[in-house]
């Protein structure tokens, strides 16, 4: 015969087990609820990566001119006064 009892329509606790359900569904809905929550909060962090990734792009684009002014400035330093040189000496065997 079958392993299923003749009685079983009254041994299933169908309240409880719809009970049990609904449980689980609330539950559901609430982690659901959670991930969304996380998920918004993912996306601002990416949007202030985002803004922070441009900001350090900027920072690194004025360092990257201050440290070609300085190698520059020496140079100019030493043409300035090369130059002023060479003006004096021509003003002096002009006269």
């Amino acid at each position: 015969m079958s392993d299923i009892p003749a009685d079983y329509c009254d041994q299933l606790d169908l309240r409880g087990i719809i009970a049990q359900i609904d449980r689980d569904r609330a539950e559901t809905r609430k982690l659901q609820g959670e991930t969304e929550k996380f998920v918004s909060e993912q996306h601002k962090l990416i949007a202030e990566a985002a803004q922070l990734n441009v900001e350090q792009y900027k920072l690194t684009a004025e360092a990257a001119k201050l440290n070609r002014d300085l190698w520059l400035a020496p140079w100019v330093l030493a043409a300035s006064l090369s130059s002023g040189v060479v003006v004096a000496v021509i003003s002096h065997f002009w006269r």
